[in-house]
């Protein structure tokens, strides 16, 4: 019986790593304690003094009964009380009333997220994503002997719960991305215009045979249905990351106070601006590690004899002499780069947290706005932003959570080892070769990046130079 167990140690070890996670995840319901405590908004039509609940924000002005008496009431206003008083006594009077207009703040807990829309699925994704993660980790510790067997590698488990997680991804990304109401028609249209135009650029890219001069990938063995599959995945992630960029570029631009409204309810602190700012460049500097012009300055390719060094540095000029005879080799550079994209993908879900502060503060912005506009403001735009704010909460969580979550997977599925894939007859007809297979993924990674900084950069373009803006 020992000896048994000793042979299948690896599988057992996988199986009960991921059921010790799914009952941990599930029993303390850690994708919920995930987002607990963040602050969501209400701005309900009539307001009740007597009830109990206090605004946390409320309309500049009569500065009387319910104005600076309440306790956590906080006025974004920066005139004073005299101005005010002086606004008050205008002989002008309007019908608007003011305790329609204000608006509460809630830190929300288990309940009301388990109440939002999509908060299962979001458990569910959270859940098995960490599982195949853990596991796919545990491959790298335990490593592949190489006269192992199927069954006693185990690495088929972890192999099956990427598969799997992917699926979900995939489907859970199509699904969200056409929900009614959770985002623009015109939002929903460029979607679906990049995702045909990211399928024709791999076409293009994989006929043309521009791997070799600009990406640093080797896909020389491809074949036709291999170029097809591949092209396809890049379509449907060029289509279904463009909304979670955008509105990961609104958080930003919100969180680092690029408006300058110098309101510390929308913004965030000194500490979370840097992990933003640090996550952007990041993800910008690892999405050019693959473009080849970028990785010859950072790949020491010189073996060369001292003699022969020497002479061909003496025939090029001082900028050439830096390329191809400094930095690193290449196996540690292929490292370095799989570091770069571990690093980044942690950072964004770090940055997941007050990302989805921004967006609830997005509508609490909208509500400042329009509330400032005019003498009457018109809230109804501003009451329905908040409440769909605050019922796609988990929704949003999700694209948020996706990108990294995807990198992650397809990162760890390119460090199997190779005689693994031999096993799966499904992969490698498609993609010819398990060396194949694992590039594939290795790139994959790359091109949800490279979606992610090249969607973020041209939006925050966009509101830089007031083409985009957010109300």
């Amino acid at each position: 019986m020992l000896q048994l167990l000793l042979f299948y140690k690896n599988p057992i070890l996988h199986l009960s790593l991921a059921s010790t996670l799914a009952f941990f995840l599930t029993f303390f319901r850690i994708p919920i304690l995930f987002l607990f405590g963040i602050h969501s908004y209400i701005q309900p039509d009539n307001f009740n003094q007597n009830n109990g609940v206090r605004a946390a924000i409320r309309r500049p002005g009569n500065s009387g009964s319910a104005g600076s008496g309440i306790e956590g009431h906080q006025s974004l206003s920066s005139k004073t009380s005299a101005e005010l008083r002086k606004r008050n006594k205008s002989k002008e009077k309007t019908d608007f009333d003011e305790n329609k207009a204000q608006i509460f703040r809630l830190k929300l807990d288990q309940s009301h997220l388990q109440s939002r829309l999509f908060a299962d699925q979001y458990g569910i994704a959270f859940t098995i994503s960490v599982i195949a993660i853990a596991c796919l980790l545990l491959v790298r510790f335990l490593g592949v002997s190489e006269n192992s067997g199927f069954l006693e590698s185990g690495v088929f488990i972890p192999i099956l719960l990427t598969i799997i997680a992917l699926g979900m991804w995939f489907l859970l990304l199509t699904k969200i991305t056409f929900e009614r109401s959770a985002s623009r028609r015109s939002e929903k249209q460029l979607s679906v215009v990049f995702g045909v135009s990211g399928f024709f650029i791999g076409i293009l890219i994989f006929s043309a045979n521009v791997f070799p001069g600009i990406l640093d990938f080797n896909f020389a063995s491809i074949d036709g249905h291999g170029r097809l599959f591949i092209a396809a995945l890049m379509g449907f992630l060029a289509a279904f990351l463009f909304i979670p960029a955008e509105r990961n570029a609104r958080s930003f631009w919100l969180g680092t106070d690029q408006l300058r409204c110098n309101l510390s309810m929308i913004t965030c602190g000194w500490f979370t601006r840097t992990i933003l700012y640090t996550s952007h460049i990041l993800i910008i500097f690892v999405a050019l590690l693959w473009i080849s012009p970028l990785a010859e300055i950072f790949v020491n390719i010189n073996n060369f004899s001292d003699g022969k060094r020497a002479t061909s540095m003496s025939k090029v000029g001082n900028a050439e002499k830096l390329v191809g005879y400094i930095g690193l080799s290449r196996s540690d550079f292929n490292n370095f780069r799989c570091w770069c994209l571990l690093v980044s993908s942690l950072l964004q879900i770090f940055a997941l947290r007050p990302n989805l502060q921004m967006y609830l503060n997005e509508a609490l912005l909208s509500w400042y706005q329009r509330l400032h506009a005019s003498k009457v403001p018109e809230l109804d735009y501003s009451r329905a932003k908040v409440f769909l704010h605050n019922h796609y909460l988990c929704l949003v969580a999700l694209q948020f959570l996706a990108p990294p979550v995807l990198v992650l997977l397809f990162l760890g599925f390119s460090q199997i080892d190779d005689r693994a894939f031999d096993s799966f007859p499904m992969l490698t007809s498609v993609l010819s070769s398990s060396a194949l297979v694992k590039e594939v993924a290795l790139f994959m990674a790359w091109w949800v990046t490279f979606l992610w900084a090249l969607f973020s950069s041209v939006v925050l373009v966009l509101h830089r130079h007031c083409i985009l803006y957010v109300s």
